[in-house]
């Protein structure tokens, strides 16, 4: 019996190269290589749920949906398809410069289902925006105003500790508190990016590794993220505090 041939492997260069780049009607540039877990007419889906008020801020971006990224120091290689003994070595993304232009690779077989896919998208998609065009400010005052009445959770990991330090009589705090709105709005962009393309139960946001948010003022931040970038046609945005039956 034939032994199965090892994956190949490529530089993110070989990778811009030899995929064609497509651009969504939103404007983002994306493109696929390899064996993935995801229909191309997905991903478009996926792509699309991006407004373009959100979208015309990454224009120096592009988005490589691939089986596995590998990460090797400094180095980035990128595998054909998945392979046990590379997802070790494998990440959830990396990005890679080009010119004056970034390109941010993903790696899809590291996810099983379409939630864990498109978080990873628009986490990238959400955190390249509020990096190059700030936290609105109407955000930062709801947010803020939440720490302030001490409502319960947060979104990520990260907002979790900078809400700390923020509260905290560190002298480190104003600048803890600049990061952690930045973290914020990065994060109830990205769930609210995730609740267009796809039904998002509250419950499969949690994690082990910090309380999340309360459900009300979780609902508040995306109700305030929906005011500013109203979804595109075909992409609706609800908030239900009952599971329909």
């Amino acid at each position: 019996m034939s032994e199965l041939a090892h994956p190949l492997t490529h530089t993110p260069a070989d990778v811009v190269r030899l995929a064609p780049v497509s651009q969504a009607q939103n404007g983002i540039c994306y493109a696929s290589m390899g064996q993935l877990n995801v229909p191309s007419m997905e991903l478009e889906r996926m792509v699309n749920a991006v407004p373009p008020a959100i979208a015309k801020a990454l224009n120096r971006k592009a988005f490589y949906f691939v089986p596995l990224t590998l990460g090797q120091g400094d180095d980035t290689l990128v595998a054909d398809r998945y392979d046990v003994a590379l997802s070790d070595q494998a990440t959830c993304h990396r990005n890679f410069k080009v010119g004056d232009s970034e390109c941010v690779f993903i790696s899809t077989r590291l996810m099983e289902d379409r939630f864990s896919i498109a978080f990873e998208f628009f986490i990238n998609v959400a955190h390249g925006f509020v990096d190059l065009a700030g936290v609105s400010s109407e955000f930062a005052e709801l947010a803020w105003k939440q720490v302030e009445d001490k409502v319960r959770g947060e979104t990520s990991l990260d907002a979790y500790e900078l809400r700390k330090l923020a509260t905290s009589s560190s002298t480190e705090a104003e600048k803890a508190k600049t990061d952690y709105l930045a973290a914020v709005f990065a994060d109830s962009i990205a769930i609210y990016l995730l609740s267009l393309y796809i039904d998002v139960d509250y419950y499969d946001l949690r994690e082990r590794d910090y309380p999340l948010l309360a459900p009300a003022a979780l609902a508040e931040r995306l109700r305030k993220v929906n005011g500013i970038f109203p979804p595109n046609p075909s992409y609706d945005f609800a908030v239900y505090y009952k599971r329909r039956q």
